[in-house]
């Protein structure tokens, strides 16, 4: 088991709006408004983030892995330029009948970043605005989170989708940040307490 700890992030409907059904430009990209101050809170608190995320416009002939890799590289550059950092970005190319291991809500995705970064998933944060991820993230025993973002109508569909509740339900990245700045906040000082 690996000892890391990360915050894992769904893309759409988390970092960047998810008005469209399929981001296949950059110029569709539009980034949610509290994304990246919440993405430079998370850094400047010494968090290891990472995306996970599925893109299906490619397995479904949308758009190349290369144009995908396109903006995911601007995106990396723009949340450094707001002062955050967003270390690396799982991806799942593939289309929902393809089969694929690694396709929300399946765990691929997220047992493929814990080989890569060593990390305890156990000890993870998942973030994500769909059924899909909160399962994947139940999957492997992190803590999950649903962001409602723009639409709380959806949210609540998607929560009767879940066999189990996340752990947290809150407004936006923003308000994932603060549930987990505070969690950490409250074991750190439970276990000052105990020592």
């Amino acid at each position: 088991m690996g000892k890391g700890r990360a915050v894992l992030l769904d893309r759409d409907g988390v970092i960047n709006d998810h008005a469209l059904d399929y981001v296949t430009s950059w110029e569709q990209f539009r980034l949610m408004p509290d994304a990246l101050e919440a993405l430079r809170r998370l850094h400047q608190a010494g968090w290891l983030v990472l995306v996970a995320t599925n893109q299906s416009a490619v397995g479904r002939g949308m758009m190349t892995e290369a144009e995908l890799e396109g903006i995911h590289s601007r995106m990396l550059a723009l949340v450094e330029q707001g002062g955050g950092r967003i270390e690396r970005v799982f991806c799942c190319p593939h289309g929902p009948d393809e089969g694929c291991s690694c396709r929300k809500p399946k765990p691929g995705l997220l047992l493929e970043a814990a080989r890569e970064c060593d990390l305890d998933l156990a000890s993870c944060y998942l973030v994500g605005d769909s059924a899909r991820d909160i399962a994947a993230g139940q999957a492997v025993g992190s803590t999950t989170i649903l962001v409602e973002g723009v639409d709380a109508s959806r949210a609540r569909e998607q929560l009767q989708r879940l066999e189990r509740p996340p752990g947290f339900l809150v407004k936006n990245l923003a308000a994932a940040v603060d549930v987990i700045l505070r969690l950490e906040s409250d074991q750190s000082s439970a276990s000052t307490r105990s020592g």
